[in-house]
């Protein structure tokens, strides 16, 4: 019987050694452990990094969504156009401001938002009097595609185009690093995405006109940062509050974790474009699967495979069963927001509505990928995934005399 304490492949894992260790020793050494100097240095390296003007570090991308969106002012009543495809932060940031998601299908060839359905519902509203605000793409599993087609779209009818980057660093695209040349974009630091902080976020600015508004309202709407406040020699004590902020600051132990991971980022990304490799080349020949393209200007965060449920006699979550009583850890990215009882019934959705992304989400499986996971590791997943996929395949349907 198989140990699973022993053999069970993870879905993911952080990459974290003796560097992120000591990082954190020293913050914690330096008796500063809230927003300092460390989260100051990272903002700076992150925004040389990616070619931004500026970047700002919250404590979550969700967080980093929200700031952002009401810096550029939706409000009750204002409709926002994002993907149904993805997880419920992209949509529930646009409630937080009182704004109503449009959800958009995808688009054929990608898990991304359709640009030729986000401007057919764009125009609709337009004409029934909508207050339309912007424009909210996901860039599913690491994969920007679509993206230059949603910017043209936002410039053309008037809309800031925010991006939900959490899946997408470093990723560098035509203008510049992703999430650098539209009106924002928000890349997380979860503990499985490429770089970590546990916990984090940041924001780069393709519209400057934010930074300010961002600055302040993430630590309680305060115009003077904590930072300042406690080593300015000048009346630290004075400050103002503009509005009625949120406490989304990220700590200086986080931003010091981010900081390592940061000048690792080129290996980490690396490390999963070799496993992506390895994954494409020893599943191609399954007749039972479609595979992700491979692109080289992708981040590869999720790896997602596709069932072709007619050519096999189990469905989806039995596949995935089967796969986890194997000791192979896997997801589902994503059940569609327009599945989900709040926004189906709040805005009185159906799946036919969304027709791509409601069939997909039945089809797919995310198999494990993290960059310390080992080309071992690869085959045994690839050998589960193929020895199943066999064991099930439907009987092929024969056509009788007559019929080539």
């Amino acid at each position: 019987m198989m140990n699973q304490s022993t053999d069970t492949i993870p879905f993911a894992r952080p990459s974290l050694g003796r560097e992120e260790e000591e990082a954190v020793l020293r913050v914690l050494r330096s008796g500063w452990l809230t927003t300092g100097r460390e989260a100051l240095a990272f903002e700076e390296e992150f925004a040389r990094y990616t070619g931004a003007a500026h970047a700002l570090a919250v404590n979550s991308a969700t967080a980093g969504l929200h700031l952002t969106l009401e810096a550029l002012g939706v409000q009750e009543g204002d409709k926002v156009l994002t993907s149904s495809y993805t997880f419920t932060a992209t949509a529930e940031v646009i409630r937080y401001c009182g704004g109503d998601p449009v959800f958009v299908d995808l688009a054929p060839e990608s898990m991304n938002m359709d640009p030729v359905d986000c401007e057919r519902k764009i125009r609709s509203l337009l004409d029934k009097g909508e207050s339309v605000k912007g424009i909210l793409p996901v860039h599913i599993a690491g994969n920007p595609e679509g993206l230059e087609e949603l910017f043209d779209l936002s410039r053309r009818y008037g809309l800031f185009l925010v991006e939900d980057a959490a899946h997408c660093f470093p990723v560098p695209s035509g203008r510049g690093m992703i999430g650098t040349w539209s009106d924002a974009g928000v890349f997380s630091f979860y503990a499985n995405k490429t770089i970590t902080t546990g916990e984090g976020g940041m924001i780069v600015f393709g519209n400057p006109n934010l930074k300010d508004r961002i600055s302040a309202m993430r630590l309680h709407g305060i115009n003077k940062a904590v930072w300042d406040r406690y080593t300015s020699t000048k009346a630290p004590w004075e400050y103002d509050v503009i509005a009625p902020g949120f406490k989304y600051n990220l700590s200086d132990m986080a931003a010091a974790i981010g900081r390592v991971q940061l000048k690792k980022a080129v290996e980490l990304l690396q490390k999963r474009k070799d496993l992506v490799r390895a994954y494409l080349s020893r599943l191609k020949e399954a007749d039972f699967l479609d595979l992700p393209a491979w692109k080289e200007e992708h981040a590869w965060h999720l790896f997602i495979i596709r069932l072709r449920e007619e050519t096999l006699s189990i469905d989806r979550n039995q596949f995935m069963h089967i796969l986890r009583d194997r000791g192979i850890g896997t997801s589902v990215h994503y059940k569609p927001l327009h599945m989900m009882s709040y926004y189906r019934d709040r805005y009185n959705l159906k799946e036919e509505d969304l027709p791509l992304a409601s069939e997909l989400y039945r089809r797919v499986i995310s198999l494990p990928l993290f960059p310390d996971m080992t080309m071992d590791q690869v085959e045994r997943v690839c050998q589960v995934v193929l020895e199943t996929g066999k064991s099930f395949q439907a009987a092929p349907v024969s056509l009788g005399k007559g019929h080539q």
